[in-house]
């Protein structure tokens, strides 16, 4: 059974480049290109893992981050913050969101799947 990733960004070139990634990779690929299509997406379809930039048309990628993550059916879901942003403040700023990741474009696409993988790994252990 091959897993879904909600990749998220406003930038039509690097949706299609991860979209491609990740059905290489065997993942069935769902996109949205701003805050409030993301979370339609999100929750029309229920994600295995979410890839989302920050800097979004709408509600940015903190706000969806933080509104997914307060919800009891996707706390549990893991979520890449994948951005262009580089300071120690907007990855604190991420990771207080409740991202479970956060990525600076451009990226090395073995560590990047890899990342992928574990957060996967991670989030189908259960809590005891």
């Amino acid at each position: 059974m091959s897993k879904t990733v909600l990749v998220i960004d406003d930038e039509k070139d690097m949706v299609f480049g991860l979209q491609m990634m990740f059905e290489a990779n065997n993942f069935e690929v769902v996109t949205a290109f701003d805050g409030q299509e993301a979370l339609n997406k999100a929750r029309q379809i229920k994600p295995d893992i979410i890839i989302l930039d920050l800097m979004l048309p709408k509600i940015d990628g903190y706000r969806v981050c933080r509104m997914l993550k307060f919800d009891e059916k996707y706390r549990k879901t893991p979520i890449i913050m994948l951005t262009a942003r580089t300071s120690a403040e907007d990855k604190k700023i991420g990771m207080d969101v409740g991202a479970d990741a956060y990525v600076v474009k451009p990226f090395d696409q073995q560590v990047f799947m890899a990342k992928v993988t574990e957060l996967l790994k991670q989030a189908a252990v259960p809590n005891p």
